[in-house]
């Protein structure tokens, strides 16, 4: 049986922070930012986020990366980062349209290629469900 593992190694690359839609921040991932960069939500917001439709998604620099990636540091805000980089690979887009997982793979070194539907499904949800009892969600 796969593992998480088996199917995702991390090469802190960086190519999750690039475009790609955009990363969601919600309110706890707003507050738990803002205390961490010490900025008003609002304000925050304003500075740091562009609308994908009426949810906050984190604003990409120049260069096509997010506002918080330095090519140096990598994330800067890596102590507090959303829930959903935390969750990457294994979000909503990817596991729930089994081609995306393959598309992503080819930017992503950390993702392999070709891994069963099924696998991807099971492992996304004991994934989900750790994430989600470590942010009480």
């Amino acid at each position: 049986m796969l593992t998480p593992e088996d199917i995702f190694d991390c090469k802190l690359c960086g190519q999750c922070c690039t475009g790609f839609g955009g990363t969601y921040v919600d309110e706890r991932d707003i507050g738990n930012i803002c205390d961490y960069i010490q900025a008003d939500p609002d304000t925050f917001v304003e500075t740091y986020c562009d609308m994908s439709g009426s949810r906050p998604v984190l604003t990409l620099g120049q260069d096509g990366r997010c506002i918080f990636f330095d090519s140096q540091k990598q994330c800067t805000i890596h102590p507090v980062k959303p829930y959903m980089c935390r969750a990457w690979p294994f979000i909503k887009a990817l596991i729930h349209h089994p081609e995306n997982w393959d598309i992503m793979a080819n930017a992503c070194p950390g993702m392999k290629k070709g891994v069963p539907f099924e696998d991807i499904s099971r492992i996304a949800a004991m994934e989900k469900e750790k994430l989600d009892r470590a942010f009480n969600r």
